[in-house]
């Protein structure tokens, strides 16, 4: 049927999976550069929502039932918020700059409108 919305076998076939995983691998190179007193602070709740975007789309997909696919979406959507809250505050803490987080905040901005169009279109079916 055109226009039909099917779900990938795997979800390592996700581009927005991909672009998670694109995402967390940044995180974890830019955190390294905190201080050490942030390392079972700030940059364990930056690393831990990074790992979550690409681990809920997973989990998501995994389930095999669209309704909790889009519960999951809506989970790594909440984590790329929190993680975009948490990049604003190491750059006004100092801990990293504007210009080296640009990669960083130009994913979560592709991430928000690739998760809100593919929770919007599965929700729709």
């Amino acid at each position: 049927m055109v226009g039909e919305v099917t779900q990938p076998r795997d979800y390592r076939d996700l581009i927005v999976w991909k672009k998670g995983m694109t995402l967390a691998k940044q995180v974890y190179q830019i955190t390294q550069a905190f201080p050490e007193v942030e390392k079972f602070g700030l940059v364990s709740q930056m690393r831990r929502a990074a790992v979550s975007v690409p681990s809920n789309i997973a989990e998501g997909q995994a389930r095999n039932t669209t309704g909790e696919f889009v519960q999951f979406l809506s989970h790594a959507l909440g984590s790329v918020a929190e993680l975009h809250t948490q990049l604003l505050l190491s750059v006004e803490l100092g801990y990293c700059t504007q210009a080296n987080t640009e990669a960083v905040r130009t994913i979560i901005t592709e991430l928000r409108k690739m998760l809100t169009t593919l929770r919007k279109r599965l929700s729709e079916h």
